[in-house]
């Protein structure tokens, strides 16, 4: 049988921890010793299972699973199993906003598996209509609980947001970051050569843009305030491979 994806394998460890401290392990036990229950596991995220987790839980699984890359033992992932399992259908429990780096994919840095998780990546990860008309997509119809968006070290954008690059269609969208270089309080040098105020900025620009998808996406914002979904931000190292998150 196909290993288990991460997600679900963490996912479920943290259902019976919760299950156990609930009163109700013997519950859990029957459930986990069915062969159904392992065939549902069998290779891609259901929708029944999905939706057992929690925007919180699912949040849990994306550092443990970044926690498992950090250290070489990423789970022992069976993507054709994965691709065929999903093919009639995907259940996703989150949509990820990153920056297009090579060296930050999400679902590598978090262990990820194919139909785990939706992804959106621009320069600089930044909001704009369509991304945010995707966001809703993925919450709002397919289910999705957790929104996460997630800057990272050393970031061209943001360097080039900083030092106002002129290029082409590149203008207006480091126009975008702009706000986030000027918010960003920092002593000392505010320069694209100071890698510090780099990561500052880049910070501050994954938290302006979660204040920007609330504000232009009441879809989202109402799916927030009622608990079925939760806009969260993160900041990856390129140095150390560790997902900061920050809300």
């Amino acid at each position: 049988m196909p290993h288990a994806p991460s997600l679900l394998r963490e996912g479920h460890s943290a259902r019976r921890r919760f299950l156990k401290y609930a009163g109700i392990a013997t519950a859990a036990t029957a459930l986990a010793s069915s062969q159904g229950w392992h065939l549902a596991y069998a290779a891609a995220l259901s929708k029944e299972k999905r939706e057992k987790l929690s925007p919180d839980d699912i949040i849990a699984l994306m550092k443990k699973g970044n926690e498992r890359f950090r250290r070489g033992k990423e789970s022992p992932h069976d993507y054709l199993a994965q691709q065929k399992a999903s093919a009639k259908g995907q259940y996703p429990a989150a949509v990820i906003l990153s920056c297009i780096d090579s060296r930050a994919p999400a679902e590598t840095i978090m262990d990820l598996g194919i139909g785990d998780c939706f992804n959106a990546r621009v320069a600089g990860n930044i909001a704009n209509e369509d991304i945010l008309g995707s966001m809703e997509f993925a919450c709002k119809i397919a289910g999705a609980k957790v929104i996460l968006v997630m800057g990272h070290t050393a970031c061209g954008a943001i360097k080039g947001a900083i030092d106002n690059a002129q290029l082409g269609n590149l203008t207006g969208l480091l126009a975008k970051i702009r706000p986030a270089v000027e918010a960003t309080q920092y002593q000392g040098e505010r320069s694209a050569k100071n890698y510090g105020f780099v990561d500052a900025v880049a910070r501050k620009n994954v938290e302006l843009t979660m204040v920007d998808i609330r504000r232009r996406s009441p879809v989202l914002a109402d799916l927030e305030k009622s608990g079925s979904i939760r806009i969260a931000g993160a900041m990856y190292n390129l140095e150390t491979g560790q997902v900061d998150f920050l809300a």
